[in-house]
């Protein structure tokens, strides 16, 4: 019972944190009654598409339940329900403080005139949503384990027991983590497609008009999708970003245990071997959120009055929680396996009782390394950016054609990082070892999450700040805060897509053990031959299914994209007063045709994931499901490094060049126009890769992994190809 005290002590000690910080930020001062009201039209906007987003999705998560009770058991079901409420309940907390803390502060930059000021104010309402994904994520984790691990005795339990219905042999602590992740996946899916969606549709709609039609600035008040392309910013890239993140979180602890279990089973290790296994990734999940406070509080507690460099000082929190997990890791594992009788040969660690936290670490360096390489292709800090910058000069289809070569280009170090990651994660720690490299990458993902979110809030306040007509020197606090937000916010993406393909390789490796028939080598690992047609032909299919699948998303951003490009293009030919500032447009007309186009369009995206893996199941059976989740984990994997490169380029280079980085083109003087024109049509077609395309991949991977986990059983044991054949 101490590992389940320790996990609700940690949960609820960053929980406590975050409401703190959230009536911390909501007493402080919203400005002037314009300010006031222009932020109550954003946050009622998105008050209303969480709604209508949430019961669409309750209704979901209720037919799913039911069919997992029928076709699995009813304690999977029930922890399907509490992983969904907790990540619901991150996302609209997340959402709730962003729209109150885009225009404090706004304030705050108009007050003081400071920039280290300003940025305590958007990270600590940044660090609300991170500290809610951390603190519901190991809630909800810790009902589960006092509730069915130990009030129930599962957890030390490896035995296989019928399900009351189909009969099929399920062990059942393991299975009810999965159910808990499946939960959360399906929260993030459909938050991040549907958030996703919405934010570009506006986006789009806002720059293609305003910026390159009538050349009015972004954010410009007249233009009429403004108020929509802001809630968008709390929809998609607050409340989508945090139950991601939170699926994320979840996924790699849950991959973790299930792999411990399934090395248990296959290898036959005895002495303390479980305990220790599936204690760990769930301590180090503790320590890692209670490392995350420290390093929230470390940058909050500072004076930064008279700091100007705000990537330093946002980086300085990660590395503070980073550092803390590491070591509170290494003491965890040398407590956990060196003090009882574990056998370390069996299970492939090679360096003993610090194996684990090896393997652990070997995660965070490649997540930093990751990070970094993102940084390094999206900040106009650095060369590719500039380049890319440049080539607007020569028109949108250069500029378009240079954001595609970089965002290929891109792939490669990652990939090589993550490689190497896997392979030394498991020659010197075994298959745990991979499992917990994944668990390494976002054992800090509290602070991932409060920095990436400071990024949409400091996006916000800009937007009030040009609404309201404030003085320029707050666009440019606003504006320098937007422009790091954009680098955060794509090493970011690198962590999320990182650890989602660990953690898919995780899982996979799980459901490779729970094959039918010969699925573990002579050396004890899980095999799956690819050379056999079927697995051969389900991975061909794999491979197709990101790319099918980010079409979808594309399309759908496009249709609602148009929906808003006519709306804007309406009220300014049927109002010209619009233009000329003397009539308000019609923020509800645009903020009603996002909602309606993302709620509309996100629904089949969404639920791909889920369906396909089973009806292939049901039909193919297991070997050509597990051919799928290895062609389509490779797929999205380079999918996702580039489409997040590639579009965070294109919307830093655009930056680069309305901030005056471009050399001889000026704001206001020769050729400005016509190279900006074509920096927007770069960052326009960047818009839903990055925002919309990137973020969803991990997601759907690790989706697809969890549900092929979980009903792997079922169509292990019925498939219409069996059914026929055999």
């Amino acid at each position: 019972m101490t590992l389940s005290v320790f996990l609700l002590f940690a949960a609820l000690f960053a929980l406590a944190y975050a409401v703190f910080n959230f009536f911390k930020v909501k007493n402080l001062e919203e400005g002037n009654e314009l300010m006031q009201k222009i932020a109550s039209y954003i946050r009622g906007g998105a008050n209303t598409f969480i709604s209508i987003e949430y019961r669409i999705l309750a209704i979901v998560v209720l037919i799913v339940a039911v069919i997992v009770f029928l076709a699995l058991d009813w304690y999977v079901a029930v922890a399907l329900l509490i992983g969904s409420v907790m990540s619901a309940l991150a996302g609209m907390v997340g959402m709730k403080i962003a729209t109150y803390a885009n225009v404090r502060v706004t304030n705050e930059a108009n007050k003081t005139q400071n920039i280290g000021q300003t940025l305590k104010v958007a990270f600590r309402g940044g660090s609300v949503m991170g500290l809610c994904v951390g603190g519901f994520a190991l809630l909800g984790l810790s009902i589960v384990v006092i509730v069915f691990g130990y009030a129930f005795g599962w957890i030390s339990s490896t035995e296989a027991v019928p399900a009351w219905l189909t009969k099929i042999a399920l062990v059942r602590f393991p299975n009810v983590l999965t159910g808990y992740a499946l939960g959360c996946s399906m929260v993030a899916m459909f938050n991040r497609v549907g958030g996703g969606i919405y934010t570009k549709a506006a986006d789009m709609g806002a720059d293609l008009v305003g910026k390159t039609e009538a050349h009015i600035p972004e954010d410009d008040p007249r233009n009429p999708a403004t108020i929509a392309d802001n809630v968008g910013d709390n929809v998609g890239d607050v409340a989508g970003l945090g139950s991601d993140l939170l699926e994320s979180y979840v996924a790699s602890i849950v991959a973790a245990i299930a792999l411990g279990y399934n090395l248990i089973i296959k290898t036959g290790v005895k002495g303390d071997s479980l305990s220790a296994l599936y204690t760990f990734p769930l301590a180090f999940a503790a320590v890692g959120l209670v490392a995350c406070v420290i390093g929230v509080a470390s940058l909050l507690v500072r004076n930064l009055s008279k700091s100007k460099k705000v990537h330093n000082q946002l980086n300085g929190a990660t590395y503070v929680g980073a550092a803390l997990t590491m070591v509170a890791g290494a003491v965890l594992s040398y407590k956990l396996f060196g003090t009882g009788n574990v056998d370390f040969a069996k299970l492939g660690f090679k360096f003993g009782a610090l194996s684990p936290w090896i393997g652990a670490t070997v995660g965070i360096i490649a997540g930093i390394l990751i990070g970094t390489l993102a940084e390094f292709y999206t900040s106009s800090d650095y060369k590719p950016t500039k380049i890319l910058a440049s080539s607007s000069k020569e028109g949108p289809a250069l500029t378009i054609t240079s954001g595609l070569a970089l965002g290929m280009r891109s792939c490669m170090a990652p990939c090589v990082v993550l490689g190497i990651g896997i392979i030394v994660a498991y020659y010197t720690s075994g298959l745990y070892g991979v499992a917990m490299s994944a668990m390494g990458m976002l054992s800090f993902v509290s602070l991932t999450v409060s920095v990436d979110t400071y990024g949409p809030i400091s996006d916000n306040a800009g937007g009030i700040a040009e609404m309201s007509a404030l003085p320029e020197g707050v666009r440019e606090i606003t504006d320098t805060l937007d422009a790091v937000g954009n680098t955060t916010a794509a090493i970011g993406k690198g962590f999320a897509i990182g650890s989602g393909g660990l953690a898919a390789l995780a899982l996979m490796l799980s459901y490779m053990y729970s094959l039918p028939g010969e699925s573990v080598g002579a050396n004890g690992l899980p095999t799956l031959n690819i050379m056999e047609p079927m697995t051969l032909a389900g991975a061909i299919v794999g491979g197709a299914l990101p790319f099918f699948f980010s079409g979808m998303l594309i399309d759908a951003v496009a249709i609602a994209a148009r929906k808003m490009v006519e709306e804007v293009r309406r009220q300014f030919k049927e109002h010209p007063a619009i233009l000329e500032g003397k009539e308000d447009p019609d923020h509800n007309r645009c903020i009603k045709i996002s909602t309606e186009g993302s709620i509309g369009q996100m629904k089949v995206p969404a639920l791909m994931a889920v369906v396909i893996p089973v009806v292939a199941g049901l039909l193919f059976g297991a070997h050509f499901v597990g051919g799928i989740l290895i062609g389509s984990t490779i797929a999205s994997i380079m999918i996702a490094i580039f489409t997040g490169n590639a579009g965070g380029a294109w919307d830093n280079g655009k930056k680069f060049i309305e901030q005056g980085g471009l050399e001889g083109i000026k704001k206001g003087g020769e050729g400005y126009d016509t190279v900006h024109d074509a920096a927007v049509v770069g960052d326009t077609v960047g818009d839903p890769l990055k925002d919309t395309v990137g973020p969803c991949m991990d997601i759907f991977i690790k989706i697809m992994s969890t549900v092929s986990l979980v009903a792997v059983s079922v169509f292990a044991e019925y498939n219409l190809w069996n059914f026929i054949f055999k």
